[in-house]
């Protein structure tokens, strides 16, 4: 880490595809982790009151695929500084029609479909982490709170599945995802969920509709510069939710996970 001084901050927020910046006049902060480097240098500043450390997930410049991220490096980093509380805004594929694009999604469920992904710190020994609510329930309820406070449309729960990509799904596999039950399709969900839960972290998605995934719209298909056009348009409307929702995160972390290692792995 470099710097006289190691900065702290106790919120982690890691931005999606086209949510680059959240802090203005953020200090930087390059950080080094056992994994390698993160994605991109840190921002540190105040929300509120509460120290937020801003990462963007692809890099400022968008330069890391979904598959090429070093999500270990990313959660690391932040836990290094101090972080216990991840908000994880990120871009998604719409698997019902009712959640159209510019729709916002507080996740309660995930499905792993990615492969061959760095998705564990625990490479030695049998240490098997609790993972059935893989969001934390307070961070939910913040961010529902603050879609509340500041009018914003949100829908509260919805199961999210992660792809591997980059590639995006063909129209059979949007169909079968959906006659599942699952709700939306995304690219960086997983490990990043996994990881979080793998270091005590409160993780929380907060998920940004850009698009009617292939198989729903028969008509359509996904195009890059859509959901680019679509994350750009809705862009501050989500940065004023995630910056209300750090004002309204709780100062105590009373849930189950900084607990989640508790009696099977050193903390």
């Amino acid at each position: 880490m470099t710097g006289p001084q190691s900065p702290t901050a106790e919120i982690g927020i890691i931005g999606g595809s086209g949510f680059y910046e959240l802090l203005s006049g953020a200090e930087r902060l390059t950080v080094d982790t056992p994994y390698g480097a993160p994605s991109d240098a840190l921002s540190l500043g105040t929300v509120g009151g509460r120290r937020v450390a801003f990462l963007p997930r692809h890099g400022a410049d968008h330069r890391f695929p979904p598959h090429r991220i070093n999500y270990r490096a990313n959660l690391w980093a932040l836990r290094s500084l101090g972080v216990g509380q991840v908000l994880a805004p990120c871009a998604v594929g719409s698997l019902r029609r009712e959640l159209g694009p510019g729709s916002v999604v507080v996740p309660d469920q995930l499905v792993d479909r990615t492969a061959g992904r760095e998705a564990t710190f625990f490479d030695e020994g049998a240490v098997h982490v609790s993972f059935s609510d893989p969001y934390c329930a307070p961070g939910r309820r913040a961010v529902l709170g603050a879609a509340a406070a500041t009018g914003a449309d949100v829908h509260d729960g919805g199961t999210m599945v992660v792809v591997e990509g980059p590639r995006f799904s063909t129209r059979a596999e949007s169909r079968w995802f959906a006659s599942a039950g699952w709700s939306l399709v995304n690219m960086t969900g997983l490990p990043e969920a996994a990881l979080a839960r793998e270091l005590a972290l409160c993780y929380t998605s907060v998920a940004l509709v850009t698009d009617l995934d292939a198989g729903i719209d028969a008509e359509e298909s996904v195009e890059q510069a859509e959901v680019m056009r679509v994350f750009a348009e809705n862009a501050e409307r989500l940065r004023g939710l995630v910056l209300e929702t750090v004002r309204r995160l709780p100062q105590d972390r009373d849930c189950a996970c900084p607990r989640a290692l508790d009696g099977i792995a050193p903390h």
